[in-house]
């Protein structure tokens, strides 16, 4: 105890006290940092410039951790005024105040800061911007809850810095003007009737999610509304009658003839009703049922169609994905003759995009809808020189008997499984690709395939998802012998 009081007294801040402070740069991802009294002080959902006031979190000798407060002054580089009517209550977008060019700006000397500090000597090609800054994305999950505790149903996205409140985003400006007509009219229909949001705390209550879909290339929409199965603590067996009686009760059948006459600017393909009683806060199935038309629709991708269900894995701008691949297909260079392997490869989109110019693909997925989905969607395409396989990578290359010539990677956030890392290294392929949608995680296995002979000639950074802190980062690493 004494030791704690020693180093809250050296560094002079306290757990919970109250100070202000300029932001001097911004770290990946999304974190502000200034200095107090000599002590590093690190204060997320901040920009450069701006002077605020935050609450200690953490307090340590030579750092800290604070949470915003208040923005007392505005940054230098805030001079675009907000288009949507939620912004600064809504948690989505975090930067709508910073022009387009600053935020590009901001994101590509964050993405070089952490290449710089592992790669040496390397290409940097920048940042490619998203081909639509606006109205890119093609899926939204909107919740039901209130902005408020006991107040009015709301329907749209989490407040910010906040786990249970919702905030009605029905002119959100990241999506296309058909999402604001969908949730408007979903959220209208079941305020009229009364019925209950799902309560995260107890359990109780029907609505729990509004999942929209849509090509960005054929305006084609796909609807899912996520329920639970009853108003009832206590879950039991999903029976077809309950579900029935559910859906009379949600008036569902009218539900579908108000969307259908919708002016929508693209077409309607299919309405689904989703039931999910499970505890976790994420759009899950335990049935699914089909309200009208069908239950996917199609994407077009570098002249390639991609069929997309309710819970397929797809870039969520389908404009940036095209970015995106062109540039890795760009770093994977010569394919003939030779085999690719694409690990974490989702519906296989990538493996797709390689295919017609490689002697064969095969792409490794845990998740078996997305592996089926892409099986699907080669035979689609009529590419016969794919091969899907279902499974985590790190069990799967144990069992496959071809070895590879190059490899693309493209892990989750938490980036490649140290074990499944040491495989892969273990091929000894002379280029590798990664595509990254975390480059702090991407940074770290960089250092283990440096320590292993392998060094990065190029990287650039990809904004998919303009006025957030996300953004995406494509290297192509060499082994150093080559």
């Amino acid at each position: 105890m004494k030791k704690f009081l020693w180093r809250e007294k050296e560094n002079g801040m306290k757990k919970g006290q109250i100070l202000e402070g300029v932001v001097e740069y911004v770290e990946f991802p999304n974190k502000g940092i200034l200095y107090v009294d000599g002590s590093r002080v690190a204060v997320k959902d901040v920009l450069e410039g701006q002077k605020i006031r935050f609450a200690v979190k953490k307090a340590r000798k030579d750092r800290g951790e604070g949470r915003l407060l208040e923005v007392l002054e505005p940054s230098p580089k805030e001079t675009a005024i907000p288009l949507c009517k939620s912004f600064g209550s809504c948690g989505g977008c975090l930067f709508q105040t910073l022009p387009y060019k600053e935020q590009l700006a901001m994101k590509e000397a964050q993405v070089k800061a952490l290449l710089d500090s592992v790669c040496g000597e390397y290409e940097f090609l920048g940042i490619k911007g998203s081909p639509k800054p606006w109205e890119y994305r093609n899926k939204m999950e909107f919740s039901f809850g209130d902005e408020y505790k006991d107040g009015p149903l709301a329907l749209g996205l989490h407040k910010k810095g906040s786990f249970y409140d919702i905030v009605t985003t029905d002119q959100c400006k990241i999506v296309d003007k058909d999402y604001h007509l969908v949730l408007s009219l979903v959220l209208q229909h079941f305020a009229d009737l009364g019925i209950s949001y799902y309560k995260k705390l107890s359990h109780i209550g029907v609505l729990r999610y509004l999942l929209v879909r849509r090509s960005e290339k054929k305006g084609e929409l796909l609807i899912a509304l996520v329920t639970a199965s009853e108003e009832a603590a206590e879950r039991t067996e999903i029976t077809d009658s309950k579900i029935k009686r559910l859906q009379e009760q949600l008036e569902l059948k009218d539900l579908v003839e108000k969307l259908q006459g919708l002016p929508l600017n693209g077409e309607m393909k299919g309405i689904l009703h989703i039931v999910y009683d499970g505890l976790a806060d994420v759009v899950k199935s335990d049935r699914t049922l089909l309200l009208y038309g069908q239950d996917y629709f199609t994407e077009e991708l570098l002249g390639l169609s991609f069929k997309i269900t309710p819970f397929s894995f797809f870039q969520t701008n389908s404009l940036g994905a095209e970015v995106l691949y062109s540039i890795a297909r760009e770093f994977v260079g010569e394919t003939k003759d030779k085999v690719v392997f694409d690990l974490y490869s989702g519906t296989g989109t990538i493996a797709q995009i390689l295919a017609p110019v490689a002697l064969r693909v095969v792409g490794v997925e845990i998740v078996g809808e997305a592996v089926e989905a892409a099986r699907i969607n080669a035979k689609q395409n009529g590419l016969e020189n794919c091969e899907f396989v279902a499974g985590d990578v790190l069990k799967v290359l144990d069992e496959l008997e071809e070895k590879p010539d190059i490899i693309v990677l493209d892990p989750p956030r938490e980036g490649v499984h140290p074990k499944a890392l040491e495989k892969i290294i273990g091929y000894g392929v002379e280029r590798i690709v990664y595509i990254s949608c975390k480059p702090t995680s991407l940074v770290r296995d960089l250092e283990v395939l440096k320590e292993k002979g392998y060094c990065v000639e190029k990287g650039v950074a990809v904004d998919m998802f303009p006025w957030a802190g996300h953004v995406e980062t494509v290297v192509l690493i060499q082994r150093k012998d080559t």
